[in-house]
């Protein structure tokens, strides 16, 4: 991998944090120098993973990332299920086509936290229920803050582990 495409125009090295949904991919984009994730976009699902791939490849060369994180759905008993399954398949099959390192991270409750995070989805004009078109941006939001969690997360942890994690 050239080192221009491992760094970002301001020369940091950057992470890519994935929430794999079954119709919408969530995108955060981290700076482990600085150890913070931001949200950063929501993608359809292609119609295969190379659609996927090209998505996310396009993204991480325009951000200089070098690597994804991504996030593993894990049963609440510590297990891997049959989702946790199809989405190692996806992202090893996803990290393959575009040459980006990989990890995983522990998604448990990330959802949630992101709804939490960003509240309740917003009233519709007349005061009833939202649109279907303002449900689907708030679910799209929602998938970007779960991503940026579990790339903060997975920031985090790999700061604690290399003893460079500061308090406050």
């Amino acid at each position: 991998m050239s080192q221009s495409r491992d760094m970002s125009a301001g020369g940091r090295l950057r992470i890519v944090g994935i929430d794999l949904g079954e119709r919408r991919i969530g995108v955060a984009i981290g700076d482990p120098a600085a150890l913070t994730a931001s949200p950063f976009a929501t993608l359809s699902r292609g119609k295969t993973v190379l659609d996927d791939a090209a998505a996310i490849a396009h993204i991480a060369a325009e951000q200089g990332a070098a690597a994804l994180v991504v996030g593993l759905p894990i049963n609440m008993d510590g297990s891997e299920g049959p989702q946790a399954a199809r989405t190692r398949e996806w992202a090893e099959a996803v990290a393959a086509a575009t040459g980006l390192a990989l990890r995983y991270r522990d998604e448990r409750l990330t959802s949630e936290r992101a709804g939490s995070r960003i509240g309740k989805a917003g009233r519709g004009r007349s005061g009833g229920p939202p649109s279907p078109a303002r449900r689907e941006a708030y679910r799209a939001r929602i998938d970007r803050e779960a991503a940026a969690l579990i790339l903060q997360d997975d920031l985090d942890a790999t700061s604690v582990e290399r003893g460079e994690w500061r308090p406050g």
